[in-house]
């Protein structure tokens, strides 16, 4: 009788497949970064934390793109996101940076890592279009991972608190653009110029320190209230993505 009135489960599409097979390789980054530390390669380990960004970018890409997006998609990625962008950047931080404070450094990292999961998890529930509310748990974990790359040498005392700080504005209510809505024929070109200009001589002028600096304005900028999106977007173009989305 159980049996006749069990529902009979429907087999996943491949588009609702294919987006978390992306959001895997998220997590594998992450995980990945995690070993490396424990073995001391802390520079490998923290390219694995930018390279999951690429994952966090195209799984939500590949979900609009194939049409299946799914509420089990959108949990899988927030738990990825703790992972490598919360958690190994945390350890990894630690590892580097905060491990002669011993418990307050440990402390501090996992704050880090907590607000980040807060974050995520605020983000499921309350999101509104718009600015971040916060800064993204993505890039919080660049930040830190950014200093293991660019080689800075910093006093435990100040890394715990760059921890504290950055776990601090991922939980705020600081506004942070997402850049998500910015569009090709939306954006004003000589800006979009200058902003990739910039970014090539940063990167040819700073090398590995240029990640650091290229997130720190970023991490600056929203604390300062300043909308890259609205900045580089032609006057009007948010208005027509409006009336475009009614």
């Amino acid at each position: 009788m159980a049996s006749s009135i069990r529902k009979k489960r429907r087999p996943l599409s491949f588009r609702e497949i294919a987006p978390n097979m992306v959001t895997s390789g998220n997590l594998l980054c992450g995980t990945m970064s995690l070993i490396l530390v424990l073995h001391g390669r802390v520079v490998p380990a923290a390219w694995l934390v930018f390279m999951a960004v690429f994952f966090d970018f195209m799984d939500g890409k590949v979900a609009r793109r194939l049409g299946g997006g799914t509420h089990f998609g959108l949990e899988f990625d927030s738990l990825a996101d703790v992972v490598s962008f919360g958690v190994a950047p945390a350890v990894l931080f630690y590892s580097v940076y905060a491990e002669p404070l011993g418990v307050m450094g440990a402390l501090a990292v996992s704050f880090f890592a907590l607000c980040g999961a807060l974050r995520l998890a605020r983000f499921n529930v309350t999101h509104v279009p718009g600015p971040f509310q916060g800064l993204p748990i993505p890039a919080g974990g660049l930040f830190l991972a950014s200093f293991i790359l660019a080689g800075t040498h910093l006093p435990p005392w100040l890394a715990a608190l760059f921890a504290l700080g950055t776990g601090a504005l991922m939980v705020s209510s600081v506004p942070y653009s997402s850049m998500k809505k910015l569009r090709r024929g939306q954006a004003r070109r000589k800006r979009l110029l200058v902003v990739g200009g910039a970014g090539l001589c940063g990167a040819f002028l700073l090398e590995s320190a240029a990640p650091l600096a290229g997130i720190s304005l970023y991490v600056v900028s929203g604390i300062l209230h300043f909308d890259w999106e609205k900045w580089l977007s032609i006057p009007g173009a948010e208005e027509e993505r409006v009336e475009h989305t009614l």
